[in-house]
């Protein structure tokens, strides 16, 4: 007999296919951010290798710009990925930005250099980043969308909680990757074509996701609705947009936390390690590993939390403890040895805190006409607006100011305007998901 547990919806969904369900979206997940983040891991040799200036730090601020540019699209394709996803299917979406991530991230490993093509290489890697980011802006809220309507309502947090732990374990094994080829390849090699190695390994991984990810299947809560929507409006993006513009709104507030701390510490720590503090590569990329570890580790954790005492409460913790705390662990950075280290496992831990809980609150929000769009929506726009930019923006900071703990005072930033938005919204703990 197949064990069942009930859905929101109460509908019962045997456990072993629930299971099937997480690893399916999660696994897909983790391998599109291995392939999104290898971009970060290795931004200072791609510098070098697509950007001609005598000025690294001109070279690097473009690299991070192209970074930056990515993200442009992403609340395009929040937009276009949320109005295919709740009208054509979470599934069919999901297949997609496999697709189009793993190509996008396989090409730059075959982009000759500027030395070689010249102009032509940095416009092909834009080409490429745009590519990876209208990929992205529909596979987080997709597979956080996948897993909410799967789950039920007594654990979707910790469910839910294991995409933002895929995301990071897909940055670990990109960071992992990065210092393995730092630590085993000559400068020059390195350069040449080491750096490829990684992007070329999108090739194998997204055949591996894409066979998973067609053997899931839409979850019921979806099915339903479909069946509804065959005797009334055909696109209902459009009207569950308008009729949840304030929840869209205060959710744009809320992610700016993920989105500044997410990609100050997991993404860009390792250049600021290197290049404002003095740390040498190995040694940045290490200790990221630690933030990351710690990241991953805690998630669950928090997941589970966030199904006792409810979102909101977790979430506002975090966003205290990014603004008192945020200051005082940028010194210890500075300070090195064993204080780094411990600098690195607080933030990771304190980020967990914010994202363990965000995918299943963001989920929650809205209905399920409106559910994949609105997530995705306010998903990419605050990564767009806070996300991209936060690499290029504390580089120029601290150029401007001479002050290398300016990237806190950007991560204290977006706390302040993380905690204001939550008293814009409602707990959701324990409750069925919205239908209407």
């Amino acid at each position: 007999m197949v064990l069942e547990k009930k859905i929101g919806s109460d509908v019962k969904y045997p456990v072993t296919g629930l299971k099937k369900t997480v690893f399916g979206a999660a696994i897909g997940n983790f391998i599109e951010w291995f392939d999104y983040a290898t971009y970060a891991y290795l931004a200072t040799i791609i510098s070098a290798v697509f950007f001609a200036s005598s000025n690294p730090t001109v070279a690097l601020l473009a690299t991070f710009a192209v970074f930056a540019v990515s993200f442009i699209v992403r609340p395009l394709g929040g937009v276009i990925w949320g109005y295919y996803g709740d009208k054509l299917g979470r599934r069919k979406v999901l297949i997609l930005t496999v697709i189009i991530m793993s190509l996008a991230t396989f090409t730059i490993g075959l982009i000759p250099s500027y030395a070689s093509i010249g102009i032509l290489a940095p416009l092909l890697l834009l080409i490429c980043r745009l590519a990876q980011g209208f990929s992205a802006s529909g596979e987080y809220a997709g597979a956080s969308v996948f897993i909410a309507e799967h789950a039920p309502d007594s654990n979707r947090g910790l469910l839910v909680s294991m995409v933002p732990a895929s995301t990071a374990a897909g940055l670990l094994l990109g960071a992992v990757t990065a210092s393995l080829l730092e630590f085993n390849l000559s400068h020059e090699a390195l350069h040449s074509w080491g750096w490829r190695i990684p992007f070329l390994l999108s090739g194998p991984l997204g055949l591996f996701a894409l066979f998973i990810r067609l053997k899931l299947e839409d979850p019921d809560l979806f099915k339903e609705m479909e069946k509804e929507m065959e005797t009334e409006e055909k696109s209902p993006m459009l009207s569950g947009i308008k009729t949840n513009w304030r929840e869209i709104l205060a959710a744009v507030g809320v992610v700016s936390l993920n989105a500044v701390g997410f990609y100050i510490i997991l993404t860009y720590m390792p250049t600021y390690l290197s290049k404002e503090l003095g740390f040498n590569s190995v040694a940045s990329i290490l200790t990221t590993i630690l933030s990351l570890a710690s990241y991953v580790l805690f998630l669950p954790l928090i997941g589970m939390l966030a199904d006792r005492v409810g979102r909101k409460p977790v979430l506002i913790s975090a966003c205290l403890l990014f603004i008192l705390l945020t200051y005082p662990i940028f010194m210890m950075l500075s300070w090195g040895g064993v204080f780094a280290i411990l600098a690195q496992i607080l933030l990771g831990a304190i980020l967990a805190g914010n994202d363990g809980v965000l995918a299943t609150f963001l989920s929650e929000m809205f209905p399920t006409n409106a559910r994949y769009s609105g997530f995705a929506l306010s998903f990419n726009t605050s990564n767009a607006l806070f996300g991209g930019t936060a690499p290029f923006v504390a580089t120029f900071l601290i150029s401007i100011t001479h002050n290398t703990y300016a990237p806190a005072f950007y991560l204290m930033g977006a706390a302040v305007i993380a905690f204001v938005s939550l008293f814009w919204t409602k707990e959701t703990v324990n409750q069925p998901l919205r239908s209407d």
